[in-house]
């Protein structure tokens, strides 16, 4: 499994290890990943991702799972953020046609 951010697409980044005498070697910087269990308010369910604590923030700015779903491109997420926000979708086009 890659380390990326499901929700925000934050993936590594290639940098230099600087040393005193100025000699550089490669390095990579791994995002903040945590496994986190989030509720989706319109499935009535909770879902497990694997988020970058950047986008943990950002989804609680954003009012829930659900809303940040619904704002964000498809680019950015993952496969199986795609499938979950077409479900939420279904299930909120549902509700308002109902």
């Amino acid at each position: 499994m890659s380390r990326v951010c499901e929700l925000t697409g934050k993936g590594r980044q290639v940098g230099h290890n600087v040393s005193h005498a100025n000699n550089k070697t490669k390095r990579v910087f791994l995002p903040n990943l945590q496994n986190v269990s989030l509720i989706s308010d319109a499935l009535g369910r909770t879902v497990r991702l694997k988020v970058s604590t950047h986008g943990l923030r950002s989804v609680e700015h954003n009012g829930g799972l659900d809303n940040w779903l619904v704002k964000t491109r498809d680019e950015k997420l993952s496969l199986k953020a795609r499938r979950l926000k077409r479900d939420i979708k279904k299930k909120l086009n549902a509700a308002t046609a109902a």
